[in-house]
C-alpha cells in the first residue's frame, strides 16, 4: 500500500539525508537546563549536570549478540517474481499524417493494449515452525507467480503461498526442507520504552540487524480499519518488510510492515503489526487459508466533541452509526443512523476503530450484545454477526448527483444554499441538495461540499429550507453550539456538527 509518507515498497530508496549532530547536541543541553529549572536547581547547577550527563558513559544492553545468535537462523530473505498488466498505447508518441501508409495500422493496433511485464521484488520473513511455515507481508507476495526463500546459510528454496490477508498486510508461505530453525511469538505485549531488535533483508543485503525502542502503541497510519501498529524508533529500511521485531529475549513482538519516509530512506521511524494481532491472523491462514471476520454492516464515524454536544452525550466516546447497510445484522437488530455504540458484550468502545477490531476478531455467526445510545437513552440489542464481505461494502447509493440544478435558497449562518433534492435530477428525492457553498463559511469548514445532500438536521428529516432553519433555531434555543446534520455524499452517509451563531441578547 502506498501512502504519501508511509512506504511499503522493497525498491531501492534514494539516499537518506545526513542528520545534523550539532543540532541534536544543542537540544540535549536545552532539555537538561529545563529539567534543572523545573526542579528548582540553580542555573549553574543545571549546566553542571548537563555537562556531566553528556560526558558519562552511555547505559543500555552490553550487547545484542546472544539474542541475534539465537534468532538469526529463522530470519529469511524473500524474492518474488510476478507479471503485471500495463494498459497503454505502445505506439504513443508516434506522429504521422493520415496519408502515411502505416497510419491505418497504428490506428487499428495502437489502442489500449494490455502489456504484460515481469516484476521482481524482495522482502523479509521469519520461520515460525520447524516444518517450514514462514510469515511475511501480503504486499511482498501479493503479485507473486514465483516465491523463493533464502535461508541464513545461503540456500534458496521454492515456497508456496498458503494464504494472504490484505486487511492486516500479512501472508503465510511454506517451504519444505526437513527440520528448520524457528522463532516464537511473544506472549507479552511490549511496553513503550522497551528495546526491540529488527532483523531482515534491507537493500537485499540479508541478515542486517538494527535496534531501537517501542515509542508508541496503537498507531493508526491510515492503512485500514484494523490499524493497531507498534511504532518502532529504529533504522528499519525498505526490504525489511515482513521481517520480525524481537524483544530482548528473542521473541517476536511485531512484523515490520511500513516506514515513515519523506525522503525514501529510513528516518528512524518504523511500524510493525503487533504479535497479538499477527499470531491470530497467521493461525487462521494456516488452518483455512483465509481470515473470516465478524461483520454487523454499518458505516461508522468518530464521536467528536461537537457531535457529542449535539447529541447530548457526556463524553465523546463510542462509534456513531452514519448508515446501517440494508439487510445487514445491525439493521435487522433495529439499529439506526444516529445511534452511538458504546459497548460490545459489556466491554466499552472508545472509537470506531475499537469497534471494528472487536467485531472482526469475534468471527462470523457469533451472538453479541451491543450497548448503544439513542436520543440520550441507553439501549441494548442482541444480534448474530455476519461475515465481512471480501470487498468493501457498497456505498449507500451510487447515483450521480447533478444536472438541472438551479439556484437554491441561502441558509443564514451556515454559508450554504440549498434546494429540495426532489427538484435535482439524480439527488435521490429526499433531503436538501447543497447547490452552492461559501468556502469560508461554517459548513465548508466542517467538510460539506456542493452536491452533498442534507438528509436530517437535529435528528429530524428535512425537505425544505424551513425545516433546516427550524432545526437551527431549535439548537439555539436548547443552548447548543452546533446543529447535527446527517449528510449523504459521494462517499456515503456521515454526521457533521456545524456551528450555529447564538442569538444576541
Amino acid at each position: 500500500m502506498q501512502h504519501p509518507v508511509i512506504e511499503r515498497s522493497s525498491r531501492m530508496p534514494a539516499p537518506a539525508r545526513r542528520r545534523r549532530a550539532p543540532r541534536v547536541a544543542l537540544m540535549g543541553a536545552v532539555a537538561a537546563l529545563a529539567f534543572g529549572a523545573a526542579f528548582g536547581a540553580p542555573v549553574g547547577q543545571a549546566f553542571a549536570e548537563a555537562s556531566s550527563v553528556t560526558t558519562a558513559p552511555a547505559t543500555g544492553p552490553a550487547s545484542f549478540a546472544d539474542v541475534v545468535d539465537r534468532v538469526k537462523g529463522a530470519v529469511v530473505a524473500i524474492k518474488v517474481k510476478g507479471y503485471e498488466e500495463q494498459h497503454g498505447n505502445p505506439f504513443e508518441g508516434q506522429e504521422m499524417s493520415p496519408d502515411d501508409p502505416m497510419y491505418r495500422f497504428f490506428k487499428r493496433f495502437g489502442g489500449e493494449t494490455p502489456q504484460k511485464h515481469m516484476t521482481q521484488s524482495q522482502g523479509s520473513g521469519f520461520i515460525i515452525s520447524a516444518d517450514g511455515y514462514v510469515v511475511t507481508n501480503n504486499h511482498v507476495v501479493e503479485h507473486a507467480n514465483e516465491v523463493e526463500v533464502t535461508l541464513e546459510d545461503g540456500r534458496t528454496l521454492p515456497a508456496k503461498v498458503i494464504g494472504t490477508d490484505k486487511r492486516t498486510d500479512l501472508a503465510l508461505v511454506k517451504v519444505n526442507d526437513g527440520k528448520l530453525p524457528f522463532v516464537e511469538w511473544s506472549s507479552a505485549q511490549p511496553r513503550v520504552g522497551d528495546w526491540v531488535i529488527a532483523v531482515g533483508n534491507p537493500f537485499g543485503l540479508g541478515g542486517s540487524v538494527t535496534a531501537g525502542i517501542v515509542s508508541a502503541r496503537g498507531r493508526d497510519i491510515g492503512a485500514g480499519p484494523y490499524d493497531d501498529f507498534l511504532q518502532i524508533d529504529a533504522p528499519v529500511n525498505r526490504g525489511n518488510s515482513g521481517g520480525p521485531a524481537f524483544d530482548a529475549h528473542g521473541n517476536v513482538v511485531g512484523v515490520n510492515t511500513a516506514i515513515y519516509s519523506p525522503s525514501g530512506g529510513s528516518v528512524g521511524i518504523g511500524f510493525a503489526i503487533p504479535s497479538e494481532v499477527a499470531k491470530d491472523v497467521i493461525a487462521s491462514l494456516k488452518d483455512k487459508g483465509v481470515v473470516a471476520r465478524g461483520w454487523i454492516g454499518v458505516k461508522i464515524q468518530p464521536v467528536t466533541p461537537e457531535i457529542a454536544e449535539s447529541l447530548g452525550l457526556k463524553a465523546n466516546k463510542g462509534a456513531l452509526i452514519a448508515q446501517p447497510q440494508k439487510g445487514a445484522p445491525a439493521e435487522s437488530a433495529g439499529l439506526k443512523a444516529g445511534d452511538v455504540i458504546t459497548a460490545v458484550n459489556g466491554e466499552k468502545i472508545d472509537t470506531p476503530r475499537d469497534l471494528a477490531r472487536r467485531i472482526a476478531a469475534m468471527g462470523p455467526n457469533k451472538t453479541v450484545d451491543l450497548t448503544y445510545v439513542r436520543n440520550g437513552s441507553e439501549k441494548n440489542a442482541k444480534l448474530t454477526l455476519g461475515k465481512l464481505p471480501e470487498e468493501k461494502e457498497a456505498r449507500v447509493d451510487d447515483e450521480e448527483t447533478g444536472g438541472g440544478v438551479g439556484g437554491g435558497a441561502q441558509v443564514a449562518g451556515l454559508g450554504i444554499e440549498v434546494a429540495p433534492a426532489s427538484e435535482v435530477r439524480g439527488a435521490g428525492g429526499q433531503g436538501l441538495y447543497v447547490t452552492d457553498i461559501d468556502p469560508d463559511g461554517a459548513a465548508a469548514q466542517k467538510g460539506l461540499r456542493r452536491g452533498d445532500v442534507i438528509v436530517e438536521a437535529g435528528g429530524q428529516t428535512v425537505t425544505s429550507r424551513a425545516d433546516l432553519a427550524s432545526a437551527i433555531d431549535g439548537a439555539r434555543k436548547e443552548g447548543r453550539r452546533s446543529v447535527l446534520l446527517r449528510v449523504k455524499s459521494a462517499d456515503g452517509s456521515k454526521f457533521v456538527a456545524v456551528p450555529v451563531k447564538q442569538s444576541a441578547g
